[in-house]
Parts: C-alpha cells; structure tokens; sequence
C-alpha cells in the first residue's frame, strides 16, 4: 500500500494524472503499477486499477491474474471492481473507503462497489478495506470540505 500511496503522490505532480495510486503483486513481488491516467490520455477508462491491469496482463501476456492481490489507495468504483473480478484478481486491498472522501470520487448514486463484488458471481475474491486508511484518505478531498474548481469539471474523479 505505501507504494501505491507514492504512486498517488508522484502522479499529483504530473499534469492530467489523478491522485489514485495502484500496485499489482504476486507472490511478493511488484509486477504492475499505475495511477489515474483518465485526462492525461483522454481515455476514461484509464483509472489507476485498469492501468495497472493493463500492464500486468501485458507482462504475463495473459489475461487471467489468478493469486494477485491489487492495492489501491481508494475503494475501486464499479468499473474497476469489475475488471478486477474478469481479470481473476483473487484480492483487492484498499485504503480510503467511499465514506473517507467527497462524493466527487465515486458514481453520486448509492450503489457502494464493495457490495457489487460481494454480490457478484466470484465468491473467491477477497476484499480488504481500510488499509493506511488515514495516510490515503489524505489524498483526496474530504467529505466535509469544499471541492477545488478544478476537480469539478466531471461527475466523477475516480
């Protein structure tokens, strides 16, 4: 998680990059990274979880990632939970959860991913949430704070 965290930090730094940082491991070892790449390469699905997907599948050159646990500083969305669940990811550690950070983060409905993955059809996938939850949740804007002008251009941030 701390290098997912660094990930975050780094990308705040970059122009277009967002602050979700994510690491890909497998048996104890680093095999992909990636932060939020949606405005830097105008590609709306480039959350940091897909990112990092990406570059593993493209390493393994396989689509399956089986036993490999994704770290990501904030709760994946929908879109994220699903890749992971149809990349065969077998956990999922985050930090901050929806209700660490402004709605600005996450679709503005109800609908908390965290049950998506319980409800879904791989009962093998564990989740893990909470983890470095304050150094995390200082990434983002907070749930009582104002959003920044430039956080305001989209529904959603993640």
């Amino acid at each position: 998680m701390r290098l997912a965290i660094e990930l975050a930090r780094r990308a705040l730094a970059i122009p277009g990059a967002g602050e979700v940082g994510c690491v890909i491991v497998k048996n104890g070892e680093v095999v992909a990274d990636g932060f939020n790449e949606s405005e830097l390469t105008i590609d709306p699905t480039a959350h940091a979880e897909i990112v990092a997907i990406r570059k593993a599948a493209r390493k393994w050159n396989d689509i399956n990632l089986c036993r490999a646990t994704l770290y990501c500083t904030l709760q994946p969305c929908g879109m994220c939970s699903m890749a992971c669940i149809w990349a065969n990811i077998g956990r999922i550690v985050y930090g901050a959860s929806r209700k660490d950070v402004n709605s600005i983060y996450f679709e503005l409905r109800h609908f908390n991913t965290a049950d998506l993955i319980c409800d879904a059809f791989r009962n093998d996938l564990e989740v893990i949430s909470g983890v470095l939850a304050d150094q995390c949740s200082k990434l983002y804007v907070k749930p009582h704070e104002a959003v920044p002008p430039n956080k305001l251009e989209g529904d959603t941030v993640h």
